[in-house]
């Protein structure tokens, strides 16, 4: 399908965000831009499946996903939430072999998909975008690195507080009157995953954390102390 002109513009300003077409040349982005598709889902549809044979690539144009792990037992283990702008499932489309992880959008989302062939056609074409996909994927197996060194040596009270500071960091930083910083309510459930934990065990640390005032639920938000960022510290 060819893409309007509106889109066009649309997959090349975001092209432009993705490592492995940063290097690229606006000409030679405005030509690979053919070769992309959109797709669209709805907010809680799958993607793809962990073990389905796909091996696009996607971009998000617009909106959120989460990926995660599947147990046998069928509960979902959150590996990372994406946002617009990111990148996912570069891992199928450089060595072909089935997904590694199951993608789920969050919202309704807006996607610019990129074919296997296609991609290892523009490689042949410019080499030195396999090396910035590298580059990329390093970092990318660096945080999971430290994600499993956080699972394997810290308490899951360190991991939650290393959690809820990570979400102040990155939604703004913003406080209310009496200093407390203003984040987005997750479920207890939602928490559990993120940090591969119990949801029994989150309620209990998110109780004691509330009654030393560390923490407080308010409407659709928590408010975080910043003692919580002093325990962060004082643990290293």
């Amino acid at each position: 399908m060819i893409l309007k002109e509106k889109e066009r513009l649309l997959v090349a300003g975001f092209l432009k965000r993705v490592p492995a077409f940063r290097s690229l040349s606006d000409r030679r982005i405005e030509q690979i831009v053919d070769d992309f598709t959109i797709r669209t889902f709805h907010a809680g549809e799958t993607v793809f499946f962990q073990t389905d044979k796909s091996t696009d690539l996607y971009i998000i144009l617009e909106g959120s996903v989460k990926v995660i792990l599947l147990s046998e037992e069928g509960e979902e283990f959150v590996l990372a939430d994406l946002q617009q702008g990111d990148f996912f499932g570069e891992m199928s489309l450089i060595d072909g072999n089935p997904r590694s992880a199951s993608v789920i959008a969050d919202e309704d989302s807006t996607f610019a998909v990129l074919e296997r062939s296609r991609f290892l056609d523009a490689i042949k074409q410019d080499p030195e975008m396999a090396i910035d996909l590298m580059k990329s994927l390093v970092q990318r197996l660096r945080k999971a690195t430290e994600r499993e060194e956080s699972l394997a040596f810290l308490a899951v009270r360190q991991r939650l507080v290393r959690l809820f500071v990570r979400l102040v960091k990155e939604e703004g930083m913003k406080k209310d009157a009496a200093g407390y910083h203003v984040v987005r309510k997750r479920t207890h459930k939602e928490i559990a995953e993120r940090i591969g934990a119990s949801r029994e065990s989150i309620s209990k640390i998110l109780k004691r954390l509330s009654s030393d005032g560390m923490i407080i639920e308010d409407g659709d938000d928590f408010l975080i102390s910043p003692a919580l960022f002093e325990e962060m510290e004082g643990r290293g």
